[in-house]
């Protein structure tokens, strides 16, 4: 099983970041850790939102649409609201 989530950071809560794993719980303590560049100066990180899917492709595909400008007009009207 593969998840897709959105996090929202804390101390800044207009950042928000997304992103694919097959440990959920074990990227949250990975990313509240500062273990992810992308992440670590804005920790600590709450998750928003996530979604399983059977396969890894089929999630990756899920966190490229999220992360264009479409998919992110989505996620604030549909995922986020």
């Amino acid at each position: 099983m593969w998840y897709v989530y959105i996090l929202q950071s804390v101390n800044f809560p207009d950042q928000q970041y997304t992103g694919s794993t097959s440990d959920l719980k074990q990227r949250l303590a990975d990313h509240n850790a500062g273990k992810s560049t992308h992440t670590a100066k804005f920790t600590p990180w709450i998750l928003l939102w996530y979604s399983a899917f059977p396969d890894k492709y089929r999630a990756l595909e899920f966190e490229t649409y999220l992360k264009s400008h479409s998919g992110r007009a989505f996620a604030k009207k549909r995922l986020l609201s």
